[in-house]
């Protein structure tokens, strides 16, 4: 079989919703009356790009490298998660081609966010923001991200082996 170079991953998580903890989506900080709840930061977006990029290459997932039975990542700014992983994936002969996302929220509205998400994601991995592309949509206020419960993300992610070039 032939080896072109090229993988996809996909990823997914989900959060959620509590009083008493900041959202962090992307990277950045934004203001909601509710956070995300979990080990870490909760940043669903950037574990979802994390397990998508950790698939592709065939790494298993995010909970494998971090996980949330660590007092290491309690608390953890997922950006260093993000960081971390794509340390690991150049360490493996790969690099980003890109990122395609979605963030699925009924609040808070993010389409004025993504611009400075798919920057600060796009810093963090090293690679131009247009590899970053994220998008924002809603449940149409069904399921527990309807009833504002949690937000999900889902995440593919392409890569390429730097030794085949």
């Amino acid at each position: 079989m032939a080896d072109f170079g090229f993988r996809i991953g996909y990823g997914y998580d989900v959060h959620q919703l509590v009083e008493g903890r900041e959202l962090w989506l992307g990277g950045i900080k934004i203001e909601h009356t509710h956070g995300l709840l979990g080990h870490s930061d909760a940043d669903v977006l950037i574990h979802a790009v994390c397990d998508a990029m950790l698939g592709a290459a065939n790494m298993r997932d995010i909970g494998f490298h971090f996980p949330d039975t660590s007092a290491e990542t309690e608390g953890m700014d997922s950006k260093i998660i993000l960081r971390k992983t794509m340390e690991m994936l150049r360490e493996k002969g790969y690099e980003l081609g890109n990122i395609d996302a979605t963030v699925c929220a009924e609040r808070p509205k993010l389409s004025r966010h993504i611009p400075e998400m798919a920057e600060t994601m796009a810093s963090v991995c090293g690679v131009a923001a247009d590899q970053i592309s994220i998008k924002a949509t809603t449940t149409e206020k069904l399921g527990f991200t309807g009833r504002q419960e949690g937000i999900s993300a889902s995440a593919v992610a392409l890569i390429y082996s730097t030794s085949s070039m």
